[in-house]
């Protein structure tokens, strides 16, 4: 359980389905860009870059849920920026 009662195990879960559906997002606009590729020799713009958008925002879910499932492995062990 971490601060606050939050059960952290619980968060990284619902963020594994968050960027499971992210994917899932990612892929159809992969299969549109095709799809508009086959039609006019060219993948749409705009499809190509959501899908960017949406493959880098799966990539920072996955990385919290890394995060959140870690064990510290020293009692001082800080995730600071400093």
């Amino acid at each position: 359980m971490g601060a606050g009662g939050v059960d952290l195990d619980d968060v990284a879960d619902r963020l594994e389905a968050i960027a499971e559906e992210l994917g899932d997002l990612a892929f159809d606009r992969l299969r549109e860009a095709t799809s508009g590729a086959r039609r006019t020799g060219t993948p749409d713009p705009a499809v190509v870059a959501e899908e960017k958008r949406l493959t880098r925002a799966r990539r920072a879910v996955e990385k919290a849920v890394v995060t959140l499932r870690r064990a510290p492995t020293s009692a001082g062990e800080s995730d600071s920026f400093a």
